[in-house]
């Protein structure tokens, strides 16, 4: 079976993005998915993008990559300020790199691993038709009367009350860091902030990771 390689939050960073594949040995014919928030708050989004349209990588969208999207397309609602982190994309990439960043998915499934990607989450018990694309973008809580919540502090992990059958492998949940679920899987383990990149690679079950070089942004 090819070996599939997911990958957390890579937030513009990189050389760590690059440092990674490498890591995990990665050689041509492996599949590599990004589980979103390519872009913004570290050095090079430009970068991260260009690296995976070239060397075909897939991913999901990511609450970053969306924020971008909808600032380029003049979508964002009226006296939203623009931020740092989302201007420094705006002014660096290219128009092949918003194309490719338009062209994803707000999930992946590979059924023949019986996994389903999705950057912020999916809310345990509904249908996957029926979970709102905000929610995917930035679920991180249950809260304890059963709602979804984009907070962390407002609840218990999504992912804990995940049920499958589907393996979730997700992001987003840098405070958090990697989690492991018996039906889901959170990768953000902090890149941006100083922390780890993380991969998962399946068949093998493994988990690799590479150290950022510096903290970019504080957590």
């Amino acid at each position: 079976m090819t070996r599939t390689i997911f990958i957390g939050d890579v937030h513009g960073c990189a050389e760590e993005l690059e440092a990674l594949l490498r890591e995990c040995d990665y050689r041509p014919g492996d599949r590599v998915v990004l589980v979103g928030d390519l872009v913004a708050k570290g050095p090079d989004s430009a970068g991260v993008v260009r690296l995976a349209r070239e060397r075909g990588l897939l991913a999901v969208r990511g609450n970053h990559d969306e924020h971008v999207l909808r600032w380029r397309a003049r979508k964002m609602p009226e006296g939203k300020k623009l931020k740092r982190e989302h201007k420094q994309v705006l002014d660096t990439l290219a128009d092949e790199d918003w194309a490719y960043l338009e062209s994803l998915p707000l999930h992946l499934h590979f059924p023949e691993l019986n996994v389903r990607v999705v950057h912020g989450g999916l809310v345990p018990g509904v249908p996957l038709e029926e979970q709102k694309p905000e929610l995917m973008l930035n679920l991180r809580s249950i809260t304890p009367e059963g709602e979804p919540s984009k907070k962390l502090e407002d609840g218990a992990p999504w992912a804990s009350q995940w049920k499958g059958p589907e393996l979730v492998i997700f992001g987003h949940d840098a405070l958090r860091g990697v989690q492991r679920h018996p039906y889901a899987i959170g990768l953000d383990s902090g890149c941006v902030y100083g922390q780890n990149l993380t991969a998962y690679v399946l068949p093998e079950g493994h988990f690799y990771s590479v150290k950022a070089k510096r903290e970019y942004m504080e957590l």
